[in-house]
């Protein structure tokens, strides 16, 4: 764990949080600044600064955890629909340096959900640039 990591402040009891879930490899906590009304965190124990780092059964784990809890907040909460996010790098929102995926709840009442897409997936890109992108990355990772 790094002394300088709010996570592990909060996994080590001494970060005041609302706990969640917590198991051998992952801990889940409530998040401060929420997305929509039930908005939490997902985070493994070890520390690990984000989604290039992290180990492959601590991955695992964090997701399973999440796919739990994802299925809980709909059923305990009445989401419709969950987002499910993790920003890797401070250039695409990374803030805290201890991996994370974030679990947002959505609901049909927005005083519940604030949350807002800064992108339009509807927007179709360069079938041209698609392809090449594509065509490149299949061949670095054959």
């Amino acid at each position: 764990m790094s002394d300088q990591c709010l996570f592990c402040g909060i996994v080590a009891g001494e970060v005041p949080h609302t706990k969640v879930s917590e198991d051998e490899t992952t801990y889940a906590f409530m998040d401060v600044n929420p997305a929509s009304d039930g908005h939490l965190l997902v985070i493994p124990k070890r520390h690990s600064v984000d989604l290039l780092e992290i180990p492959p059964g601590n991955l695992t784990a964090v997701t399973l955890t999440e796919q739990r809890i994802a299925r809980t907040v709909i059923e305990e909460l009445g989401a419709v629909e969950v987002n499910l996010l993790n920003c890797c790098g401070a250039d695409v929102w990374q803030t805290v340096f201890h991996f994370h995926l974030h679990v947002v709840p959505r609901y049909v009442d927005k005083a519940k959900d604030r949350l807002v897409l800064p992108w339009q997936p509807r927007v179709p890109g360069s079938t041209g640039t698609i392809a090449a992108l594509g065509s490149r990355l299949l061949a670095a990772l054959d």
